[in-house]
């Protein structure tokens, strides 16, 4: 969206760029914004309701009553120094535009924001008019009609297939140095594995040569590598080298932020919830959420019972998980005992995302499953409501999108895995092969 023409372009802002950033006006340097009349009418169908997504619609609404004023809906507002301004615009109907002659009926909101977008086009024909909207079919019906169309690209990461997996391998390690992790203190200094290696804070890597090899992870305070010893978790066994690394990590108390990505059946929130029991004593309450997505882009309203079987359905995979934990111990074993008495308790608590508003989080290991179908700004929020002694752990699979307008480029998950992974208080860990089971793992890969 930036561009080193002189002339300032127009954005035309379509409501879902604006339910995925309330924000998103401050983010178009020195060229103006226009929103149409529709988009507030739209967003009024938003402002009321507990999720996520209603809050960015108030907060929208607040931000622009701050900035109300005659000129918003004639000569625009400055939206500050060396910045464009902000206007609000309504199609006119005094002929027919080139949308209804395209056959696109103006009874349809996204078609009226097309008919605004048309209109500016021909009032100010020396100004590039530019729709931006994270609606890949609006983008197409503008671009058929000849009207410039863009993604919104704040916090949206380029190149995905390069990002940071949280892991290494070394090859060629002297042998000597890899049988030192061996013996006590198990660590290595840094510049004893490479001078030329900037690992990242709290990366994990394999040290190999040939048949020798170690588990090791980069310690950035006192900047060694430390050797990894396999261990189990609430009766959870780790698998592989991937599910080894994210343990350790889980337990780490240093490391305040996780985020664990990998396909269904990599073990995230097995692993998460497994670190999560074994540390319960650390912690005022553990508490799992995702958020809700109907399937389908049905509403809640279309399925039976009152709110909490609504709600039921979305929350059973986190039941399930917790199901095999269970089903690691004997009904009358002192961990299946504590188990249910957590549950009861809600010391151990499972509920929507949503629900999340207006509770202190300090204290609380907060596991957030499904995390890619959140926005850059939704996962800030969450973050920001940690409070003291709490670590928050986001899981997901940042292919697997159920969200119309966010993709692996631009959901939350991902740009979080992004921007914090030179933090010593964060760590990544990218869960590459699948244990839930051998078909599984078949239809994963080939399906």
């Amino acid at each position: 969206m930036k561009d080193s023409c002189m002339t300032p372009h127009l954005f035309v802002i379509d409501t879902n760029v604006i339910l995925y950033d309330h924000n998103c006006i401050d983010n178009f340097q020195e060229h103006d914004v226009v929103i149409p009349i529709t988009v507030l009418e739209e967003l009024d169908e938003f402002k009321k309701g507990n999720d996520l997504i209603n809050f960015q619609a108030r907060e929208f609404i607040r931000k622009l009553d701050k900035l109300t004023g005659e000129k918003l809906f004639s000569d625009g507002l400055s939206l500050g120094p060396k910045r464009g301004k902000l206007f609000v615009k309504v199609a006119g109907s005094s002929k027919r535009t080139s949308v209804e002659n395209a056959f696109f009926s103006l009874n349809k909101p996204d078609h009226r924001i097309l008919a605004l977008a048309d209109q500016l086009r021909s009032a100010y024909p020396n100004r590039e008019v530019i729709l931006i909207s994270k609606d890949i079919n609006l983008r197409m019906k503008a671009k058929s009609l000849g009207i410039q169309a863009e993604d919104y690209e704040t916090g949206k990461i380029e190149n995905v297939d390069e990002l940071y997996t949280g892991t290494g391998l070394l090859e060629n390690v002297d042998k000597d140095t890899i049988s030192r992790f061996y013996q006590h203190p198990y660590s290595v200094p840094r510049e004893e594995i490479s001078t030329e290696l900037k690992p990242v804070p709290n990366q994990f890597f394999i040290l190999r040569n040939g048949s020798n090899s170690s588990l090791t992870w980069y310690n950035p305070e006192s900047d060694e590598f430390e050797r990894i010893i396999k261990t189990r978790a609430y009766g959870i066994q780790p698998r592989n080298a991937e599910q080894t690394f994210a343990l350790h990590t889980l337990l780490n108390p240093a490391v305040r932020l996780v985020t664990l990505t990998g396909k269904a059946g990599t073990g995230k929130t097995l692993l998460a919830l497994a670190a999560a029991l074994d540390q319960r004593q650390d912690y005022r309450q553990i508490y799992l959420a995702r958020p809700v997505v109907p399937l389908g882009n049905r509403d809640l309203g279309f399925l039976p019972g009152d709110v909490q079987s609504k709600l039921d359905p979305y929350m059973q995979p986190l039941w399930d998980n917790l199901a095999v934990i269970k089903n690691r111990f004997s009904s009358d074993s002192k961990e299946y005992t504590s188990l249910q008495e957590m549950i009861e308790q809600e010391k151990l608590f499972i509920a929507p995302l949503a629900y999340i508003r207006g509770r202190s989080l300090d204290g609380i290991y907060f596991i957030v499953d499904e995390a890619q179908n959140l926005t850059p700004h939704e996962v800030k929020t969450i973050i920001t409501r940690a409070g003291e002694g709490a670590k928050i752990v986001f899981t997901g699979d940042i292919y697997q999108i159920d969200t119309p307008y966010l993709d692996s480029q631009s959901n939350g998950l991902t740009y979080l895995v992004d921007r914090l992974k030179d933090e010593k208080i964060t760590a990544h860990i990218n869960l590459i092969k699948g244990e839930r089971s051998e078909l599984a793992e078949l239809a994963s890969n080939l399906l």
